[in-house]
Order: C-alpha cells, then structure tokens, then sequence
C-alpha cells in the first residue's frame, strides 16, 4: 500500500504531509478547543504539537488535509501499520474547527478508507475511552467497537485507555461511508 497517496474527494484532497507544512498545520492545531476532549488536551501547545509533527513525519503515513474551494490546509490524519496481520490504522485526525460539523471527517475517511481496504481486511481506530465526541464520530461513520481491544498510552502526563473501532472491508462496502 502506498502510505501516502493523494486523495481527492467533493469538498477536500489529501496529500503527503510535508516539513513545509508546519506553520499551516500548526496555525490550526493551536486552538485548545480542538483538543479539549482528546485525552492529548496540551497538543496545542507548540512544543508538543512539534514533537507530534516530528512523529508524524518520522512514522511516514501523515496526509495533510486540504479544502478544495480555498487550496487552505484544515487539519491531518495519518496511515500506521495494524497490530494484526490483515489490518491498517488510521487515526491521528483533527480538523480545523470551523468545518466541524459539515460531514468533512466522514469524506476524508471514507478516501482513506477506499485506498487501505483496497490492501487490508480491516482498518482500526484507536479512540480514548472518555472522548465521547471521537466515538459519536466512530459511531456515525459505521465503526465497530471491538469488545475487550484496550490499549493505554500516556497522555498529557496521565495514563489513558483507548478502545478500539474497526471498519471491515465488507462493512466498508455496505456501510454509512459507501453512501
């Protein structure tokens, strides 16, 4: 699989995320309301948004979201490998928040689904357990939670559990994303 295609939908393209891209992507991750409810809260502070911009860079999957209409980079999402054979990661998103709201989530993972479950059986989604906007989202873009698939990683100092959401290729093909 190519880990960083280009994607292009209705309303936003995504792109290879690229070291050029800090001031624009930083631009947007610098509003706190963005992370308030991600067990990440502190990401727009600039010194931890730039460890997690190395390590995007560094993992090689990250797209840049971009909106068609203005050509503005509005958010990222990244590729990673699955823990199990037969699986790819997607996560690591957000979105500026003024296209919140507008069914943005929905199209950009619906292209990076089309492209991953072209080489894998199932795409995961790691979401913090508490993050009840993130999993409303998981939800409503047909994730399935997998009962008893918790991870914990630290987290703005503190521990926090991630449960797990997947999207089959069967589901994907049938489900709220192929509409």
């Amino acid at each position: 699989m190519e880990w960083q295609p280009v994607l292009a939908g209705d309303r936003l393209s995504l792109r290879p995320l690229v070291a050029d891209d800090w001031d624009a992507l930083y631009a947007v991750a610098a509003d706190p309301a963005i992370w308030a409810a991600h067990p990440a809260h502190d990401r727009w502070q600039e010194v931890v948004f730039r460890a997690f911009f190395a390590d995007a860079l560094a993992r090689g999957g990250a797209l840049a979201i971009v909106e068609n209409a203005s050509g503005s980079l509005i958010g990222s999402s990244q590729f990673g490998p699955g823990e199990l054979a037969g699986e790819v990661e997607i996560g690591w998103s957000f979105l500026a928040r003024r296209f919140w709201g507008q069914g943005l989530n929905a199209e950009f993972k619906r292209l990076m689904l089309a492209h991953a479950l072209a080489h894998f059986d199932r795409a995961v989604f790691q979401v913090g357990e508490d993050n009840i906007v993130s999993r409303k989202a998981m939800a409503h873009i047909g994730g399935v939670l997998i009962p008893g698939r918790v991870r914990e990683y630290e987290r703005s100092g503190a521990m926090v559990r991630h449960v797990v959401y997947e999207i089959t290729r069967e589901g994907f093909a049938s489900g709220p994303l192929s509409v």
